[in-house]
């Protein structure tokens, strides 16, 4: 099998070249070909996966390109994680926000919306060029605002294209093992998950029959063991009767978030790019670049959500260690290409079109069959189909119904060249409220990253 990853000069790239070469995805793939437009990069990532100590087995060919054409003739798999202006672009969709008081996070809120302004745009050019040069291929999708991407591709490429993310799935993995009851791998069974990428909630786990989750509540203990109980609390999760996605703190406890961010000496953003920037050209000049990424890693995944940890907490050992999202990328993959069915939580439309026609009713009741949802699915070589779920509770299903507005919107301002579509977008989304605030801030995105005036002409 060919793999084509889009955005290969990424930082995370490495660890798919890792999980290809050793445990239960090695020899899935005989030639891995990294496209970017940034050369440095590229280079900079092939050194590493020279100097990666791998186990002794098949180790797929890796081919570096610049050339789109090129590296998608004779693809069957795309992964895409594209970042659309680079990290500096993440700088300004986390400080534009907070400027205005506004919450300033990369894909929660405003910031999402201007990321993904920049981000549909480009990765609908790679899926018409998909459809040119490898037409049967699959696109699975990591570039965020992933469900909102996704949205945006479905019209181009149907059921061809998967949305992936890992904290819905590190969520459930999490929770099932402070329960005393972890998941077989690809396995969801008696699991009830449903929300939109990073917007939902476990609200049932049920592995073999019996609900664990209304006991996982109502003990402290087992709570603080995971991410989720410590970052909401368990009074704030009794209320709620489910474990939140780790985003849903970004609207559960907004001014916190927003007061904590604005203290922090630099936002996220400014770190990770202050890091990319002398990481990279190290990279290309260091004995063991391996070593130096791995380090630069581990540094990173030590800074995630840091907002929420005020009070000097660590994250978890096994989320320091990765083997995340290119987990769940892989494990995709080899369903699709017909070794095994996978239960995985991924991002698709609601009621998708099978083979046969429509399918009945929809996955998350109250939401749009065309709308993409984040909720369990069943993958085999026909595709991802998603399982059904109970309907929302009615504050779940209207934020829901709320942030998919906002998404529409945002989709509608790219394909249909709406400004005004954008200012809407902004001006809806529940963190941010106002038509003058709306107006603000894509006056202040415009400013920042000027080809966005183009998709107005």
């Amino acid at each position: 099998m060919r793999l084509m990853i889009a955005g290969g000069g990424g930082f995370r790239v490495p660890l798919v070249y890792r999980a290809l070469c050793e445990g239960p995805f090695a020899g899935l793939v005989d030639e891995l070909v990294l496209f970017d437009v940034d050369e440095l990069r590229l280079a900079a990532i092939e050194a590493v996966l020279r100097d990666m100590p791998t186990a002794h087995g098949p180790a797929p060919v890796v081919v570096v390109s610049t050339d789109l054409g090129q590296a998608l003739t004779g693809t069957d798999m795309v992964f895409a994680a594209i970042r659309p202006g680079g990290t500096a672009g993440r700088i300004a969709d986390e400080q534009i926000p907070l400027e205005l008081g506004l919450l300033g996070q990369e894909t929660t809120g405003a910031g999402g919306i201007s990321y993904a302004l920049r981000s549909i745009p480009r990765m609908l050019d790679l899926a018409e060029a998909m459809r040119r040069h490898c037409p049967e291929a699959w696109l699975i999708n990591f570039t965020n605002p992933a469900g909102m991407v996704t949205e945006a591709l479905v019209p181009v490429m149907g059921r061809r294209v998967i949305g992936i993310c890992d904290s819905a799935g590190g969520l459930v993995q999490r929770a099932a093992r402070a329960a005393g009851a972890p998941l077989k791998e690809g396995r969801l069974d008696g699991v009830g998950y449903y929300g939109l990428n990073h917007l939902g909630w476990l609200y049932r786990l049920a592995p073999e029959g019996r609900d664990l989750l209304p006991a996982l509540l109502s003990d402290h203990a087992a709570l603080e063991t995971i991410e989720e109980g410590r970052l909401f609390g368990q009074h704030t999760l009794l209320q709620l009767r489910c474990l939140p996605n780790e985003y849903l703190y970004y609207y559960y406890q907004t001014p916190q978030a927003t007061e904590a961010i604005g203290h922090q000496r630099q936002t996220r953003g400014a770190s990770i790019h202050g890091q990319q920037q002398s990481l990279y050209p190290s990279l290309l000049q260091d004995a063991h670049p391996y070593e130096l990424w791995d380090s630069a890693r581990r540094s990173r995944e030590e800074g995630y959500l840091a907002e929420a940890r005020t009070h000097g907490e660590q994250r978890d050992e096994s989320d320091l260690a990765g083997g995340g999202y290119e987990r769940v990328a892989l494990s995709v993959m080899r369903a699709l290409s017909g070794g095994g069915t996978a239960q995985l939580i991924l991002n698709v439309p609601n009621s998708p079109v099978s083979l046969a026609g429509p399918t009945a009713g929809a996955a998350v009741p109250g939401l749009p069959g065309d709308a993409v949802v984040e909720v369990p699915c069943e993958v085999t070589p026909d595709g991802a189909l998603p399982l059904a779920q109970e309907r929302p509770e009615g504050r779940f299903l209207t934020l829901m119904q709320h942030v998919k507005e906002v998404e529409r919107l945002t989709i509608r301002a790219v394909v249909s060249g709406e400004r005004e579509a954008a200012v809407r977008a902004f001006a809806a989304h529940p963190l941010v409220g106002s038509l003058p605030l709306g107006r603000q801030l894509l006056a202040g995105y415009e400013a920042a990253f000027p080809e966005l005036t183009q998709l107005w002409s």
